[in-house]
């Protein structure tokens, strides 16, 4: 193996392991979320330092790569990937701490009428099992896994775009529930964000692997 490709698979495990923080993020919000742990709520918190510590770290690796290297064709299109797929991560990783907060709002565990009637738990069930696969679609290098993710993330615009009158509904209905319902809706803007992130990864990987860009036209199709 060259120096370059021994370098080039440091970064992609140093990637993989921030990768594996923030999903640690994401499952730990989910469970906090149906518990109202207050404790699991402060650690999410706390551990996005960590995230951050990882997103600096990953940005220098990248800029002592372009460094020591001229990288060219699939082996610069991976380190430019992952510069984008790290904010990603990133931003996923705020995303969680968002949530956190957002649990601490809860008293007590949310009522499972509100559960029920927002779709929550399938919609964060669902941005998990992407958020898994986007990684092993990212590790095994398959642009065809990371096409397929892309078109799932209609289901949580679809749950997002519905939350507003489901949600509004149930506080008119149970007005003592204003906070618990406003806390839950807020988490379901933030997994709604948590899809987009997804996708813009998604889109990474078929660039790296496949030399095209589809950003523009999915966005097009959210237009419509």
């Amino acid at each position: 193996m060259s120096h370059i490709d021994i370098e080039l698979e440091r970064l992609k495990t140093k990637l993989l392991e921030m990768w594996d923080l923030v999903e640690y993020q994401l499952q730990s919000g989910r469970e906090a979320m149906l518990t109202a742990n207050q404790d699991l709520a402060k650690q999410i918190i706390k551990r996005d330092k960590k995230v951050n510590q990882f997103d600096v770290k990953i940005d220098r690796m990248c800029e002592n790569f372009f460094a020591l290297f001229t990288p060219v064709a699939v082996d610069l299109r991976l380190v430019l990937a992952v510069l984008k797929i790290n904010a990603n991560l990133e931003r996923i990783g705020d995303t969680a701490e968002g949530i956190a907060r957002f649990v601490q709002k809860l008293d007590v565990q949310a009522d499972p009428q509100l559960l029920e009637m927002t779709r929550v738990v399938p919609m964060y069930d669902e941005a998990l099992a992407m958020f898994a696969e986007c990684r092993i679609a990212f590790r095994d290098n398959n642009p065809e896994m990371a096409k397929a993710l892309i078109k799932r993330d209609k289901m949580l615009n679809k749950i997002y775009r519905k939350s507003d009158g489901v949600v509004t509904q149930y506080m008119r209905q149970n007005p003592e529930k204003i906070s618990e319902g406003l806390a839950i809706l807020s988490i379901i803007k933030k997994l709604e964000r948590v899809g987009d992130q997804i996708t813009n990864i998604a889109e990474e990987i078929i660039f790296y692997r496949e030399a095209k860009v589809v950003k523009h036209k999915s966005d097009k199709k959210k237009k419509k």
